[in-house]
């Protein structure tokens, strides 16, 4: 039997570049960068001073038992969960609720809690911790409070694979709708990593940038972490026609691979695979994508690698093909970094409009796409690739469909 088509019909998002999902695409639109010097107590402490960072946060009048209990990515999460179904018109109340779930995907926990709490038990000599360390740092806090927040009683879950962490939540959101266990989820990703003790550890790792992001630029020097959340909510075709909802795109398929090599290196066939699964899973071939939303972290091993692995995936339709980073403008959000990147995808299927790579300055003759440099540029595509890849090898692509 067929799979049912499964349909985006509502976004949400928030990051350096805006407070919600229309705001974010503007930006990326207009080639608007988010990336600034980072404004924390221990900047000075640090050797890498940029950040894409979410300067202030909106009203959200979430109930304070949900505010002692999660911490900054839980409640980004929750922002953009909100927005994503205010934007779909979804109830989730009543006998609905049982079959909508959330998969949010996070690439590391917690950290600004942890931080907090090992200050006051090491530098300020407390006795404890606060009572609700545990489930403020978990990965799994901003599903489980989502769900709290609107009432979700389906699959409810969260994914960990660092930077594929929201398009494997989309994956499994994906398989769970076409496997018939929920008729809506909500899928995405969050992180928070502009605490002191994460920048710190990546400080040590030498592959952060001083002067900005500028992904397949020969000039680039790294990678600029940002904080961010990304939420989608993904339904069976049938269940939104039914409910008159508005749909955005289809989210036609997925590849997930392993590298099985590096923990930090990238390797092209992994990364090739990833995308050769996924073109497959949404009977696609390689002549029908007009755009790719790359990875493309500006750190010299990835942009070189990701650019082989295209290459090798599309084959000659590789040369006519649009690619761009929009991690040139929000950042690296990790776990949150491929949640809004499909709002780029959504975006270029339904306006024509390929977001650009900005500070693109200088060819590399080692990345020799087409990644739409600094200006953004009309084109009519009718399907797009997300690429997302992580540390460890873990590899996640999904593809999206014009409807």
């Amino acid at each position: 039997m067929k799979p049912p088509r499964i349909v985006i019909t509502g976004m949400g998002g928030i990051c350096a570049l805006g407070n919600d999902a229309p705001t974010i695409w503007s930006a990326m639109k207009s080639g608007t960068g988010g990336i600034a010097p980072i404004d924390i107590p221990e900047k000075d402490e640090l050797k890498a001073r940029l950040a894409a960072q979410v300067r202030e946060l909106p009203d959200h009048g979430f109930e304070r038992r949900l505010l002692l209990t999660t911490s900054r990515f839980g409640l980004l999460a929750m922002i953009a969960a909100r927005e994503a179904i205010g934007h779909a018109g979804l109830e989730a109340d009543g006998p609905a609720a049982d079959r909508i779930g959330a998969i949010i995907g996070s690439g590391i926990f917690g950290g600004d809690v942890i931080d907090t709490n090992y200050k006051a038990i090491l530098l300020e000599k407390k006795k404890r911790t606060d009572i609700f360390l545990v489930p403020q740092a978990m990965p799994s806090s901003p599903a489980v409070h989502v769900s709290m927040a609107f009432g979700l009683k389906g699959p409810v879950y969260g994914t960990s694979s660092a930077c594929s962490s929201a398009n494997h939540a989309f994956a499994a959101a994906l398989d769970t709708l076409r496997a018939g266990r929920a008729d809506v989820m909500l899928a995405g990703g969050t992180d928070a990593p502009l605490n002191f003790g994460v920048l710190k550890a990546w400080d040590s790792m030498r592959i952060l940038s001083r002067n900005g992001c500028r992904p397949f630029s020969a000039d680039r020097d790294g990678l600029v972490l940002g904080d961010g959340a990304g939420v989608v909510v993904l339904e069976t075709e049938d269940h939104a026609r039914a409910r008159g909802a508005n749909v955005l795109a289809e989210l036609a398929g997925a590849g997930m691979t392993a590298d099985a090599g590096d923990i930090v290196a990238p390797d092209m066939d992994g990364a090739a695979r990833a995308m050769e699964q996924c073109l497959a899973d949404a009977d696609l071939s390689a002549g029908d994508v007009g755009y790719v939303n790359a990875h493309g972290t500006g750190t010299l091993g990835n942009d070189k690698t990701e650019t082989q692995a295209i290459r090798r995936a599309f084959g000659t339709t590789a040369d006519g093909l649009a690619v761009s980073s929009t991690k040139s403008m929000h950042g690296h959000c990790m776990g949150a970094s491929g949640a809004l990147e499909i709002i780029a995808a959504i975006g270029a299927l339904r306006e024509g409009v390929l977001p650009p790579t900005i500070g693109y300055e200088t060819p590399d003759p080692e990345c020799d796409l087409d990644y739409v440099p600094n200006e953004a540029r009309k084109a009519d595509v009718s399907a797009v690739v997300s690429n997302s890849f992580a540390f460890g090898g873990s590899n996640a692509v999904i593809a999206l469909k014009r409807v």
